[in-house]
């Protein structure tokens, strides 16, 4: 078998389709076909069921994976070893992390890691979706829902609150809500597209405001946060997003609280891997000095 050709596998049970694992691995559609069918022809079994939806892993394929990620981690490592220089990292690694941590957390702290390293390349993706990390393409990631720990090493980061935020030209208009149900009958609210909202964690609406309905809905915190800030409504945000914001009032900060926890998230053939172990260090290292995240598990 050539070990080459599981490079092309890991690309396509990835991306899920044959252009993109293409640009991934910048290569032509057909090179990337034909590798996938010689790796077919040398192992016997159909490695994925071909559909006009994309390509889909099939059993046979599900068990090669784990040894075609470890000859990766393998590679990297050897490339690791012998491209970086001692004390320096090189090359280029993957974060994947929740909008909200990502956009107002995670980047803004990377500062002080790539000064030190100025040979490291990073890619941050940022998106609060469920289907985030199931394709295991990353080599650190920062997630809501705690995944299964077969394949992965994953453990806590942080908790952080949610609480309702809105802009002092909101309230002047509108009023100040007393009450929960106040909130809930007189007022605006400011909230994710439920239908899209596919994160179990973050589906608490009805557990804050019950019978609540939000009047509008945006995909992201971004927007949830800028629709807040214009004087659109009332928002429920992560304190280090509305508590940090001068131009946003708390709301009912007795009443409207909610505690959520991050977890980080490392592929196990990956975590040996020095730019693995900096990065973790360094995302920790953020946790424990920030002022509204708590790195203490209860």
């Amino acid at each position: 078998m050539d070990a080459e050709n599981l490079r092309f596998l890991l690309e396509v049970a990835r991306t899920g389709r044959l252009r993109d694992a293409a640009a991934r691995l910048e290569v032509d559609e057909t090179t990337v076909s034909r590798r996938i069918s010689r790796l077919e022809q040398e192992l016997g079994v159909r490695m994925f069921d071909r559909a006009p939806q994309g390509w889909r892993v099939t059993d046979s394929a599900r068990l090669i994976l784990p040894h075609a990620e470890a000859v990766e981690s393998s590679v990297a490592r050897a490339l690791e070893a012998v491209v970086s220089r001692p004390g320096e990292l090189s090359g280029t690694a993957r974060l994947l992390a929740p909008d909200g941590f990502g956009a107002n957390v995670l980047v803004p702290g990377l500062r002080p890691l790539l000064d030190t390293h100025p040979g490291l390349s990073l890619e941050v993706i940022t998106a609060t979706s469920h289907d985030l990390i199931t394709a295991r393409d990353f080599d650190v990631a920062v997630t809501l829902e705690k995944p299964s720990p077969r394949a992965a090493a994953v453990r806590h980061l942080a908790d952080y609150e949610l609480r309702a935020y809105a802009s002092r030209d909101y309230l002047e208009r509108r009023g100040t809500p007393g009450s929960v149900d106040e909130l809930r009958r007189d007022h605006d609210l400011i909230w994710y597209v439920e239908a899209l909202l596919d994160v179990a964690p973050l589906r608490i609406l009805d557990e804050l405001l019950p019978r609540g309905h939000a009047r509008l809905q945006t995909n992201n915190i971004t927007g949830q946060h800028s629709a807040a800030r214009a004087g659109l409504g009332v928002a429920i945000l992560p304190t280090y997003i509305g508590g940090a914001d001068p131009e946003l009032v708390g709301v009912l900060p007795e009443a409207l609280s909610i505690s959520r926890t991050y977890w980080l998230v490392v592929p196990r053939d990956l975590t040996e891997l020095l730019r693995v172990r900096v990065i973790t260090e360094a995302i920790d290292a953020l946790v424990a000095e920030h002022p509204h995240l708590s790195s203490c598990a209860d």
